[in-house]
């Protein structure tokens, strides 16, 4: 069990407590740690730290004095965790066409680029899972469509299919890793557009670098929330403005390193900002002109 997880302005990745949760106790359990949460005072000083993470970000909580509170309010205790494995591949997108554990049958991949499908991609990507497999579809959390139970036999010509309706089931490392909120498009919050600025991007780093081949998870969020959740991407860049020519324009702010699993980590920010226009590649003259300020 993992708690107080979360990312925004202040990124915390949830802390393991050392307790093993049995099925009848979930949601003893769970009321236990809801309960913590509604009786903090410390964490209704301020709206937006309304949050479990800042009991260990700013009131010197631990997982062991967590756990300690919450056996208390549980009056019983939880056995010791077991140990962990956590995985140790830093990159998993589901894309492709890969076995499933039953045999003889296989599941494939498909990128919706940034998330963003139509409905009419949607319509013949149902049609296509009733064609090839058994009708289900699902999502991922790298915004990407799985069909499920296809036979072995029939992936291929179903990969052909998805591709056909501009759902690859494959493309460049830019075009698999590229994720991306919402931006001013649909959110009040958010301070840049990124939908049509990832695509964009993903094109031009296509072109710039054609012979790249490492994976690489490219999250863009438009505002400091992180619902593109850049804090756990190898490249991460969130939504700012800057001044250019006397006009304020979309800008970009850097964070790199950013990880879950074995190499679990938060990215960290480089002290980079450009305008959106220069991300791909850049003008450094112009960009080392902009102010940076997180």
């Amino acid at each position: 069990m993992r708690v107080a997880g979360g990312l925004s302005t202040e990124p915390f990745l949830g802390a393991r407590l050392n307790a093993f949760v049995r099925w009848n106790q979930v949601l003893p359990v769970v009321q236990g740690i809801a309960e913590l949460f509604r009786d903090s005072d410390v964490l209704r000083e301020h709206r937006e730290r309304a949050r479990l993470k800042f009991l260990f970000l700013r009131h010197g909580w631990t997982a062991e004095t967590f756990l300690e509170e919450l056996h208390r309010r549980l009056g019983f205790q939880l056995d010791p965790a077991v140990p962990e494995k956590a995985p140790n591949d830093v990159y998993r997108d589901h894309v492709g066409i890969h076995p499933q554990k039953q045999p003889g049958y296989s599941y494939v991949g498909a990128v919706a680029l940034r998330g963003r499908i139509t409905a009419e991609q949607m319509h013949a990507a149902a049609d296509l899972a009733e064609r090839f497999a058994d009708g289900k579809m699902r999502a991922t959390n790298m915004q990407n469509l799985l069909i499920v139970n296809v036979p072995t036999l029939k992936a291929e010509g179903l990969a052909k299919e998805l591709d056909a309706i501009g759902l690859r089931v494959g493309g460049s490392p830019f075009y698999r890793g590229t994720i991306a909120c919402s931006g001013t498009e649909f959110c009040k919050l958010a301070i840049t557009e990124t939908k049509s600025f990832s695509r964009w991007l993903v094109e031009e780093l296509e072109e710039r670098l054609p012979g790249f081949d490492q994976h690489l998870k490219l999250h863009v969020t438009g505002c400091p929330n992180s619902c593109g959740q850049h804090w756990i991407a190898d490249l991460g860049i969130e939504g700012k403005k800057t001044k250019v020519n006397g006009e304020m324009v979309d800008a970009y702010y850097f964070c790199v390193g950013g990880a879950l699993g074995f190499h679990q980590a938060t990215a960290r920010p480089v002290g980079y900002r450009c305008p959106a226009t220069e991300v791909a590649g850049g003008n450094r003259a112009a960009a080392a002109a902009v102010p940076c300020r997180a």
